[in-house]
């Protein structure tokens, strides 16, 4: 009579061949849902960060679009111009290009201009942009104002603080204050020729060291038209 290997031999307390077996394919199935089990969870992690991913680039491309909206500096503000502020810039390029420059602020306190300057003077008609922002660079300062708010006595006033060399001073249609002076990296709108922070703007900026050719000529340029001293 043949061996039934599937019972136990007598005394041995080995499992049967049939027990073994069955052990072997209940290791393999807990093995099966531990490893699907931890397959679900990488997965659930998975789609949770590529949701988060997806929220934070939602909420950059927002704010790339809001923040230059409601930013202030320069001339892209939007908001009303805050008179007696002083607004500066910083890493402007001084190149010297034959080129109509769009400046980055209005009216423009530095950054690539004109190789020829413009001398330096009283004008009755807008000058060039770009042969003024050179005189900037050499230290002087540039008066402008608005000729559809100023005139007359108003204008008088302004005259009045606009230095006797190293000063330009024009009108500047456009111009969104009554008057603003404008330095190499500086520029300041105001409403009132003699208000403190107008004064204490030119004692800064008048001749400064910081311009990048202090002292360099204000004469033997370019007289724009229009000019009466």
């Amino acid at each position: 009579m043949p061996r039934d290997e599937s019972a136990p031999s007598a005394g041995s307390g080995k499992p049967t061949t049939k027990q073994a077996r069955a052990e072997q394919r209940a290791e393999k199935v807990a093995a099966f849902k531990k490893k699907e089990a931890a397959r679900k969870r990488n997965r659930r992690l998975a789609i949770g960060g590529g949701i988060t991913v997806a929220v934070a680039a939602v909420v950059a491309i927002t704010l790339a679009i809001v923040l230059p909206l409601s930013s202030g500096g320069g001339s892209t503000a939007s908001g009303p111009v805050k008179l007696n502020t002083v607004q500066t810039w910083e890493g402007l390029s001084s190149q010297h290009t034959a080129k109509k420059v769009d400046y980055r602020m209005s009216p423009p306190a530095g950054g690539p201009h004109n190789a020829t300057w413009l001398n330096c003077g009283v004008y009755d008609q807008p000058v060039p942009n770009e042969n003024a922002v050179h005189d900037l660079e050499h230290g002087a300062l540039w008066f402008t104002y608005n000729p559809d708010e100023i005139s007359g006595g108003k204008l008088d006033a302004l005259k009045k603080i606009v230095p006797d060399v190293y000063a330009t001073l024009s009108p500047y249609p456009g111009l969104d204050a009554p008057m603003a002076v404008s330095a190499w990296g500086a520029q300041i709108k105001f409403s009132n020729p003699e208000n403190a922070k107008v004064t204490q703007f030119i004692t800064d900026y008048y001749r400064s060291p910081n311009a990048p050719e202090p002292g360099a000529p204000c004469t033997g340029g370019l007289d724009a038209p229009g000019k009466v001293s």
